[in-house]
């Protein structure tokens, strides 16, 4: 099996060099952006395996963009990450309880991210 592809949507800088340091090392294909259109088009440009994605970001809010993750990503495992408790709980139901499948892809995690976390998308 290859490298699996990662996506980190998250404006903190250095958040985003330690986890790219950190999947690195573990055989991992890491890209960057910083902002929600940058990163929604490396959605549809690399087809990750696994995003990251940050709720506030400086063009927008992150988390109401994920069910178009889902659907240009089929299979992707979406990690809505936050430092605050998520207030979006109604746009992450709609997503979780849609008929698609999709929505066992989805898994809310709250900053700061621990080493086992990180561990855990990679399974």
């Amino acid at each position: 099996m290859g490298k699996k592809k990662v996506l980190i949507i998250d404006d903190e800088v250095d958040f985003c060099l330690l986890m790219q340091f950190y999947l690195s090392k573990k055989n991992c294909e890491v890209s960057i952006s910083h902002t929600l259109h940058d990163g929604l088009g490396l959605v549809h440009d690399k087809i990750p395996d696994i995003v990251i994605l940050d709720n506030n970001l400086p063009d927008g809010l992150g988390w109401p963009a994920a069910k178009n993750i889902l659907e240009a990503a089929p299979g992707v495992h979406l990690f809505l990450i936050s430092a605050n408790k998520p207030t979006y709980k109604s746009d992450i139901d709609k997503l979780t309880d849609d008929d698609s499948e999709d929505g066992h892809h989805l898994q809310v995690v709250e900053k700061p991210i621990s080493i086992s976390q990180i561990d855990k998308f990679l399974q």
